[in-house]
């Protein structure tokens, strides 16, 4: 078996069947892959509606997301694991265009970011600008679960995911997985995402609630130099912005031009950051939407880890 493709779900019932009917019209051997769906308790149809679609269901109601995929990494024979999310489709050649991957064992981790439907409102193609790589394929430091290919050999190596975590789990492990060789995005290996979120507010809650395991990921793997930077800015961000409300409030002159003075030299800061993401077919206004959706990020991500988030148990080898 090639391919073990894991599917961590919960109440999808809207979800599940476009999923699995997408990865049943791939364009590869029906022999040289199976599909696994991992339950986590659902009320609705999902553990029905994947096994009519014919995936192996297995249920742990009372596992994390990570502790899902390690179940059904468990379960599966594949010498890949490929774990997609429930709310996914993939491209008929999703598996074609993975399979030069299977003989390369210097590369531990490859896939890449989904990309968003073309139906979809401004706030998600407008963050795609950020999540997606400027080229078509290269190493990388991370990439995103729901598309993420890993040798089983690496994954069981690395322990597989953090079920101490509930989210950043894809960063602690990939983290992990360059201990086993690279990590490489290749746009090429399409897989949609449909639940990105729709509003700002959506987009708020999201990152609110991913934010809540930055600083229990560092518990575990350490810090980076490389994860400084994201590390560091929600935090500041947050400081500069109550440090200009001080100085409103303090209604000394000085005090709020000094103050007015950071935060403008922040916020230029943040144009700065945007304008190396985008590419020349980006409008301007694609820019001041990223800028906006870039503050409302940098908020939840530091209400998240100061907030929600919480020491948890150190990290098990699970699989």
């Amino acid at each position: 078996m090639q391919f073990s493709i894991v599917i961590p779900a919960k109440n999808e019932e809207a979800n599940i069947g476009r999923c699995l009917d997408s990865i049943n019209g791939v364009e590869w051997p029906k022999d040289q892959y199976e599909v696994i769906v991992v339950d986590n308790g659902s009320s609705d149809r999902t553990v029905e509606i994947a096994r009519e679609k014919g995936a192996k269901v297995f249920v742990g109601p009372e596992l994390t997301i990570s502790g899902l995929r390690n179940l059904g990494a468990g379960q599966g024979t594949g010498m890949i694991l490929a774990f997609l999310d429930a709310d996914c489709t993939v491209s008929r050649s999703w598996l074609r265009t993975a399979s030069p991957y299977l003989q390369r064992d210097d590369i531990a981790c490859f896939g890449s970011p989904p990309i968003v439907p073309d139906d979809a409102t401004w706030v998600p193609k407008a963050w795609f600008v950020v999540r997606r790589k400027s080229v078509e394929a290269a190493e990388t430091d991370w990439l995103e679960s729901m598309n993420m290919f890993v040798r089983r050999d690496a994954f069981i190596a690395c322990c597989g995911f953090d079920e101490s975590l509930t989210t950043c789990e894809d960063y602690d492990i990939s983290l992990r997985l360059k201990v086993y060789g690279s990590i490489v995005a290749d746009s090429t290996i399409v897989a949609v995402h449909h639940g990105e979120a729709a509003t700002v507010g959506h987009f708020f809650r999201k990152e609110l609630w991913r934010g809540k395991s930055n600083f229990a990921g560092l518990a575990q793997h350490g810090i980076s130099l490389a994860e400084l930077p994201s590390l560091m800015a929600p935090s500041l961000h947050c400081l500069i912005w109550l440090l200009l409300g001080l100085a409103l409030l303090a209604g000394n002159r000085h005090v709020l031009v000094a103050a007015l003075s950071l935060f403008v030299l922040w916020q230029l800061l943040l144009v700065g950051m945007i304008f190396r993401k985008l590419s020349a077919a980006d409008s301007i206004w694609t820019l001041f939407q990223l800028h906006f959706l870039l503050n409302v990020y940098l908020v939840a991500r530091s209400g998240g880890a100061f907030f929600l988030g919480r020491r948890k148990d150190i990290r098990r080898c699970a699989v």
